[in-house]
């Protein structure tokens, strides 16, 4: 058989497998069982193994999960705001998320260390792409901890990077949101190239793929539902005595409210 019958056959899919092979693909349930390429049987070293679970833990799940809690639950369901403000449930749930993900992440790259591998182009650039997402990782915590001074009238201090909305805080919110955002949609191409180069199971990939459409859904609901609320508000309040209510909001899709405005939007009166 030539090389190009064979890629052709290949092509074919199903049709140049053995009639065994064949008929236990027949059921769905074999078929998610598979590899990518169609091989039954797939077999993964431990480490590589390991090191997968926790990316697609730390950049699949806890990472994109914290993303959602800071950009859409700084007002919480059910919050009287304005009369209450500063509400730190979707700061403390934010914080926690991102250090678990970094935390998981740093631990996978631990296991990929010095692993020998393929040398392909496709490991390449996964390799260069998952460098890429743990050093955008410890740069993000590394500002969130440089993230400077809050102040505000319940702080000992009214002066305060945040309150003021200094040039060191608008760089900051800049840089985090952006850069944030960028490396989760770099994080599905970066699992989805993994998936390939370890030929994982189709149950996988499906469930991944289930998983990133639920959180794609989620983003949109909650986007037009209006609840991507300026970060300064949902603390001080829509008063225009405060500075940073006076400053052009940063981000796309980010809103601000009069307070009777979200009461409507509650449906309270």
């Amino acid at each position: 058989m030539t090389h190009r019958y064979a890629c052709f056959i290949a092509l074919m899919g199903l049709s140049a497998m053995p009639a065994a092979a064949h008929a236990a693909l027949a059921q769905p349930s074999d078929w998610l069982l598979a590899s990518l390429s169609g091989a039954i049987e797939h077999h993964i070293a431990g480490h590589t193994a390991w090191h997968a679970r926790l990316m697609v833990l730390g950049w699949g799940i806890l990472l994109p999960l914290g993303a959602l809690a800071a950009r859409f639950f700084k007002i919480m369901p059910g919050q009287d705001w304005p009369q209450q403000l500063d509400n730190k449930a979707w700061w403390h749930t934010h914080r926690v998320l991102q250090y678990a993900g970094v935390l998981a992440m740093t631990v996978g790259l631990g296991l990929a260390w010095g692993l020998a591998g393929r040398r392909d182009t496709a490991a390449q650039v996964h390799a260069w792409l998952g460098w890429s997402l743990c050093i955008a990782g410890w740069a993000q915590v590394a500002g969130g901890l440089l993230r400077g001074s809050k102040g505000g009238p319940a702080d000992a201090r009214l002066r305060g990077d945040h309150y003021d909305m200094t040039r060191w805080r608008i760089g900051f919110e800049r840089l985090h949101k952006s850069l944030g955002w960028l490396a989760i949609a770099l994080a599905v191409m970066t699992i989805a190239l993994g998936l390939v180069i370890v030929d994982a199971p189709r149950w996988m990939a499906a469930v991944l793929a289930l998983w990133w459409c639920a959180f794609a859904a989620a983003f949109i609901r909650l986007q037009r539902q209006g609840r991507c609320i300026d970060t300064y508000q949902a603390i001080w309040g829509p008063s225009a005595v405060h500075p940073g209510n006076r400053r052009p909001l940063m981000g796309l899709g980010v809103r601000r409210y009069t307070a009777a405005a979200w009461r409507a939007r509650c449906g309270r009166p």
